[in-house]
């Protein structure tokens, strides 16, 4: 049953999940800021070539499409060890990967002290021939241009001619990328005449960037700089991997592939009941093949989180052999990465925007249980803290640091960005997956406008973009907030909660909404709402008088012609409402209300098929109530 259900999933949806097209944000083109606009990409973006010292070239890494691509019988192996892996038989995909992974990796190889082990180099390193128009008219069909979903709407207000690609060896360590990055943008501002540049950073480039701006900031060459989920701090799932402790979540997985590709269908709930297996033994296997090929690649030292760098270092590093290699990743570690607020305040002083969009609200998807984007801890991205994964705050709890008496705890009391290496430049994104800012309309509004005006200085500056937000991808059908606080927090100014459906094609029936924490009610009438439609829910009952509590709402719904046959989605909101509760230390745990018995199925754990066929019971139940209550009590 379960290899069949399994291989169900992966059938329904490879021929489901959609692509839609996206706006980008609209403003006023005369408030574009007059600078040229480098892309910064994620980790292995850049391509690679072997120079072979006669005038000729074999290609490495990146997706080359001329001539390049796997041939018709690899592609059929592939898949079908993918549909044997999904069913839990990785063995027949290892032997497919394993020796290939081992060869293509062999000239990517680096030497113990983290040099390369060949004359490796990038394909294009000047402006001129990394521009986005001179790309286009030499390669039409992409190659060599960065995240084109994303610069395709920058190209709108600035033109491809205004934006240029940067490549470094992404192998390489973070100091000696940023060192790459001060010479290309010394290009750039010579190619085009400016004395600055705009600069967007995902991920790896995140990290590359603010590295640079630390080694580099005084030459202000910068106007602004926008860091989406950036890796700057490092990435969990690179500690996952070094360590040998990868515990796939499969369910996250999942969820990750939907919020990609904005899938309204929720799949999830199988992976519930039927486990997919397979995927860790997978990543053991090849492992083994790889570490010898990988393990010395500086970028990779560089993303270990502070916290475990010196037990792996002491664990797989020798001092002697490893001298060159260990000296830059501690000199990251120990010197740029301790002062990364420093040196950002004093870029910020000098004139320059810098601001950092992060995901939250996922445990790392290779096992670390860390609050994350599921790939990047929210602490290494932005420098916050965070409670321990399953748990939030206890009500009443005091941030860190006062930050002149603004409030920086997350609505779901799990982030105090009061220690933030930016508190007041930083936003973060629930739920928001990584390398998905593109496809969250929130966040990728607000990055074009932060990369392309000098409009935001501040997550104070427009009330549209505050600095706690719940993600609006398509894969979660529904939003909500209440009509007069700032989002994520309720008080006596509001009189009722406004849901939207956020689906970009399927018609949302909205069935129940519950609430935790607080003594309010919505009367539902079953409303039917088209993509982007919203109604207003009359809010009866009283707000507690107090803040820095919790309360969530929990929202039950059916979405048209769905695979799901219910959807639920919770919002964490925090009552500012009065005094504040007394703080009594520590956390809470699962990440919620103070836990309360709410149906007879609560407390048996999801690791089984009987615990995951009562989550989804107990959602049915919470409907069930919600209607028991609706016709008893007056609502």
């Amino acid at each position: 049953m379960k290899k069949i259900v399994s291989l169900i999933l992966a059938a329904v949806m490879v021929l489901s999940l959609g692509i839609y097209a996206i706006a980008g944000a609209e403003f006023d083109k005369d408030n574009i800021t007059p600078y040229p606009v480098i892309i910064v990409p994620g980790y292995s973006a850049a391509q690679l070539r072997l120079n072979n010292g006669d005038g000729t070239y074999e290609h490495l890494w990146g997706v080359k499409l001329e001539g390049g691509g796997f041939g018709a019988k690899t592609i059929a192996k592939l898949a079908y060890g993918a549909i044997k892996m999904l069913a839990g038989d990785p063995d027949y995909l290892v032997s497919v990967c394993g020796p290939a992974a081992r060869n293509f990796c062999e000239k990517l190889r680096c030497n113990p002290d983290g040099t390369s082990a060949y004359p490796v180099e990038r394909y294009y390193w000047t402006a001129e021939d990394t521009n986005s128009a001179v790309l286009r008219e030499r390669y039409p069909d992409g190659e060599f241009r960065h995240e084109q979903d994303i610069m395709g709407v920058v190209a709108q207000y600035v033109g491809e001619e205004n934006i240029f690609n940067f490549n470094s060896d992404f192998r390489m360590s973070a100091i000696v990328c940023a060192q790459q990055l001060d010479e290309y943008i010394q290009s750039v501002k010579e190619y085009t005449g400016k004395d600055k540049v705009n600069i967007i950073a995902v991920s790896h480039g995140g990290q590359v960037s603010a590295t640079y701006l630390a080694l580099y900031g005084e030459k202000n060459d910068v106007d602004n700089a926008v860091l989406t989920v950036p890796a700057i701090g490092g990435a969990g799932i690179a500690y996952d991997i070094f360590n040998g402790s990868c515990d796939f979540n499969e369910e996250l997985i999942v969820k990750f592939l939907e919020h990609g590709f904005r899938n309204e269908q929720d799949y999830e709930w199988l992976i519930k009941t039927h486990p997919l297996g397979g995927i860790d033994e997978l990543v053991d296997k090849l492992l083994v093949e790889l570490f010898p090929k990988i393990g010395y690649w500086g970028s990779l030292w560089d993303f270990i989180p502070v916290e475990y760098y010196e037990q792996l270092k002491d664990k797989l590093l020798d001092e002697q052999e490893c001298a060159g290699l260990i000296a830059l990743s501690d000199r990251f570690h120990y010197e740029i990465l301790p002062n990364i607020g420093k040196s950002f305040a004093e870029c910020r002083a000098r004139g320059m925007n810098i601001s950092i969009i992060a995901g939250t609200g996922n445990q790392v998807v290779t096992g670390l249980k860390e609050n994350s984007d599921a790939i990047i801890t929210v602490n290494a991205s932005t420098g916050a803290t965070c409670a321990p994964w399953g748990s939030r705050f206890a009500d009443g709890y005091t941030q860190i640091n006062p930050c002149g008496g603004k409030n920086k705890v997350s609505p779901s009391m799990e982030i105090d960005a009061s220690t933030a290496y930016m508190p007041d430049n930083t936003w973060f994104v629930d739920e928001l997956f990584h390398g998905m800012t593109f496809w969250d309309p929130f966040s990728r509004d607000l990055m074009i406008k932060l990369l392309l005006t000098d409009e935001i200085t501040d997550v104070y500056s427009d009330p549209d973009y505050p600095q706690f937000h719940a993600t609006t991808n398509p894969s979660h059908g529904v939003t909500a907030a209440f009509n007069n606080s700032v989002e994520g927090f309720a008080s006596d100014a509001d009189t009722a909660l406004v849901v939207t459906n956020i689906c970009n094609e399927g018609t949302v029936k909205l069935l129940a909404v519950n609430v935790d924490g607080a003594d309010i009610r919505f009367k539902v009438n079953g409303e039917n709402l088209a993509p982007g439609q919203s109604v207003t829910l009359e809010m009866k009952g009283t707000l507690p008088k107090v803040s820095k509590k919790l309360m969530t709402v929990t929202l039950s719904y059916v979405i048209q012609d769905s695979a799901t046959p219910v959807g639920e989605r919770t919002l964490s909101f925090t009552l500012d409402n009065g005094d504040a509760v007394e703080y009594q230390g520590g956390y809470v745990s699962d990440g919620a209300v103070q836990p309360v018995k709410t149906s007879p199925l609560d407390g048996i754990g999801s690791d089984s098929f009987l615990g995951a066929v009562s989550e989804y019971l107990e959602m049915l139940f919470k409907i069930v109530k919600y209607w028991f209550e609706l016709a008893f009590v007056k609502i």
